[in-house]
């Protein structure tokens, strides 16, 4: 208790002088505020995305390899591809089967884009996809009302189908769905149950196929396969799509390398598919994220830098106009750890209160870019930690010039200052 009394005086001639002149101490500390909330806020949109992205591949499964179809886009191109390869097929999905040890499930997927749905929605139309009951094992679904469709509905292609949370809401409102009907194009369909809402990703250009993972209408793989007729069928694969669950303990990007060997026999490198394995995807995004996060801390570094400076040199400043009072302070017995403690008081005082408000400030910013660019934000106390930790530190070193420069100053000169 005693030493904490001891820098009482310090502290209060240090808070007295910042009063004093409140404008040029909020003009000090501007530099400060805008570097901790920079700090804080970029740190908060790596966190958001790493946060979405782990509950992404999470929802995948780590554990699981995501096979896609490319598909031509018009008459010339398809017939160069059909001409080397058959496109994915359930002959694949057999091979793949048959021949990769490790799996747990594997699942073909067709996937329609519907022309007419009922109820209508202004929204977004959902998409149609075709898969086997395992689908619900491979992606660890939850439901959040009803049940996943059956083996025996499945082989008989029973007009059942399960909503994903979006579709649900934007076909059926928010009423119970359970045992209404949705008809797709022609064909009405039951509705036996509500998957949970899913963590979805663009993944274009990594080799998935991107859509919403929450509007979706999920039914058995024979309904699609029999019940449902593609216009532009002669442009498709006969399957779109295969999701395998590798069995814990299998290297997934082992086994990915296995199934890619099996369709490059098959498929003799017409480049007609692209396999995903979110465990590598994961790896990527940490690896991407940790230089962005690197950079980002380094751009909000240069602000608090420059707010390092701006307190150095309205230290410098705050000595030349209060020469006389250390010259006093020296002459009456004060030493020059005394001053230079009480310089670096002041210092370290504003570097405090900047970055506190600069807290404020990124906890703010994080929000409006939340709310402005869409983007996932996640304000974690170790990006408080780091960011005020490193202002206190920037405060304290570049206090201790003016500082020393202050207890340097020879005690009868600085009386004598005018």
């Amino acid at each position: 208790m005693a030493n904490f009394s001891g820098y009482l005086p310090e502290l209060q001639m240090g808070l007295s002088s910042l009063l004093v002149h409140k404008l040029r101490s909020l003009l000090t500390m501007l530099g400060m505020i805008f570097g901790v909330g920079a700090v804080v806020a970029m740190l908060s949109i790596t966190a958001g995305a790493q946060a979405e992205m782990m509950s992404f591949i999470d929802e995948l499964g780590v554990n699981n390899i995501v096979i896609e179809a490319r598909e031509a886009g018009d008459p010339n191109e398809l017939q160069a591809v059909r001409a080397i390869s058959p496109g994915l097929t359930f002959r694949d999905y057999r091979a793949i089967s048959e021949n990769v040890p490790g799996i747990d499930a594997i699942s073909p997927r067709k996937r329609f884009k519907p022309q007419r749905v009922l109820p209508k929605t202004s929204q977004e139309s959902p998409q149609l996809i075709g898969v086997l009951p395992n689908y619900q094992e491979i992606h660890s679904l939850r439901m959040v009302a009803g049940r996943f469709f059956t083996e025996e509905e499945n082989m008989r292609s029973d007009a059942v189908c399960v909503l994903g949370e979006t579709a649900k809401v934007n076909l059926l409102g928010y009423e119970d769905a359970i045992g209404k009907y949705v008809k797709v194009n022609d064909v009405w369909l039951q509705v036996i149950g509500v998957m949970a809402p899913q963590a979805s990703s663009d993944a274009e250009g990594e080799g998935m196929a991107a859509f919403s993972r929450n509007n979706l209408i999920v039914a058995p793989l024979n309904t699609v396969m029999r019940r449902f007729d593609d216009n532009m069928s002669w442009l498709k694969d006969e399957i779109d799509g295969i999701y395998i669950k590798v069995a814990q303990g299998i290297d997934s990007i082992e086994t990915e390398g296995i199934v890619r060997a099996i369709l490059a026999s098959t498929h003799k490198d017409a480049g007609d598919f692209t396999v995903f394995v979110p465990a590598g995807l994961l790896k990527q995004r940490q690896e991407t994220q940790k230089i962005f996060a690197v950079v980002m801390i380094c751009i909000a570094g240069i602000s608090l830098l420059v707010g390092g400076i701006g307190i150095m040199n309205i230290m410098l400043a705050t000595v030349l106009e209060r020469t006389r009072e250390i010259g006093i302070r020296r002459a009456i017995g004060a030493r020059q750890g005394d001053i230079i403690r009480q310089f670096l008081t002041e210092a370290v005082m504003i570097s405090i209160l900047g970055g506190l408000i600069g807290i404020a400030f990124g906890f703010g910013l994080s929000r409006v870019i939340s709310l402005q660019a869409g983007w996932s934000t996640v304000v974690t106390g170790s990006s408080i930690g780091v960011a005020f930790g490193v202002s206190v530190f920037i405060g304290l070193l570049f206090g201790i010039y003016p500082a020393v420069q202050a207890a340097k100053l020879d005690p009868i000169e600085a009386i004598r200052y005018e």
